[in-house]
C-alpha cells in the first residue's frame, strides 16, 4: 500500500462521510484534494462513479417523495448541458481543469458563508438554466451541485421532498455524465481497477456519515469543510 493509496482513500473517506451526512458534497470535498494525489480527469470520472452509486442508493429509500413534474426543467436542461462539459473533460488540459475545479470550490464557499440565495425563482427558466449548468461543470469537473442546490433552495418544497429531488436529479444527472464518459472514452480500466481499489473506503465513509447524521454538530462541521474547500481551491487556481 503506498502513501498516495493511503492518502487518496482518506480523501474518499471524508468526501464520502460529507455525502453520508448532507446528501450531497462527495464531488467537491474529493475533488479539492484528489487532483494532487492523481489526474484530474481520473479523479472526476472516478468520482462521478461514486457520487451515481450513492444517489441512486439514497433515491431507492426516498423514491415516493419525489415530485416528478418539479424536476423536468432540471433534467431537460442537464440533458443538454451534459455533452459540453464532457468534450471540455476530454479536450482540456490538466492545468485548466485545477483552474476550473479551484474556481468552483472559491464560488462554492462564497455563496456559503455569503448567503447568496434568493429567496425565489418562479419560472421553468431558472430549472432549465440550472440544469444546463449543472450538466456543463458536472461533466467538465465533477462538481454539479452548487447550481442545483441553489435552484433548491428557492423552491417550496419540503426538506424531505428537496433531499429525495436532488437524489433523483443527481442520479439521471451522474449516469447522463457517465454515458458521456464512455462515449468520450474515458471509463478506462485505470478508473475501474481505482473504483474497485478505494469501495470499502468510500462505503465506510457514506454509512458513518449517515449514523453520524443526528450526532454531529452540522452547522459546525459545515463551516470547517467549507473552509478546506476554499484553501484548496485557492491552491488549485494559484497552481493549475
Amino acid at each position: 500500500m503506498s502513501a498516495a493509496w493511503a492518502a487518496a482513500a482518506g480523501v474518499i473517506a471524508l468526501a464520502s462521510l460529507v455525502m453520508g451526512l448532507a446528501g450531497f458534497g462527495i464531488g467537491l470535498v474529493a475533488l479539492a484534494f484528489l487532483p494532487f494525489l492523481m489526474p484530474p480527469a481520473t479523479a472526476i470520472v472516478l468520482i462521478t462513479l461514486y457520487a451515481f452509486a450513492f444517489a441512486l442508493a439514497v433515491l431507492v429509500q426516498l423514491r415516493r417523495d419525489v415530485e416528478p413534474r418539479a424536476l423536468a426543467a432540471l433534467l431537460a436542461g442537464t440533458l443538454a448541458g451534459t455533452p459540453l462539459g464532457v468534450w471540455g473533460l476530454a479536450v482540456l488540459p490538466a492545468a485548466v481543469l485545477n483552474r476550473l475545479i479551484g474556481l468552483m470550490l472559491v464560488v462554492a464557499f462564497v455563496l456559503e458563508v455569503r448567503g447568496l440565495y434568493p429567496r425565489r425563482l418562479a419560472g421553468r427558466g431558472w430549472g432549465l438554466g440550472a440544469g444546463v449548468l449543472a450538466g456543463v461543470i458536472g461533466g467538465a469537473v465533477g462538481t454539479p451541485g452548487p447550481p442545483v442546490i441553489l435552484y433548491a433552495a428557492t423552491q417550496r418544497w419540503s426538506p424531505r421532498a428537496i433531499k429525495a429531488n436532488l437524489q433523483a436529479f443527481f442520479t439521471v444527472n451522474q449516469g447522463v455524465i457517465l454515458l458521456g464518459y464512455w462515449w468520450a472514452g474515458l471509463l478506462t480500466r485505470e478508473v475501474a481497477w481505482l473504483t474497485a481499489s478505494f469501495a470499502a473506503p468510500a462505503v465506510v465513509g457514506v454509512v458513518a456519515g449517515a449514523l453520524l447524521f443526528r450526532r454531529v454538530d452540522q452547522g459546525v462541521f459545515r463551516r470547517l469543510v467549507f473552509v478546506l474547500l476554499l484553501l484548496s481551491g485557492l491552491v488549485l487556481l494559484l497552481r493549475g
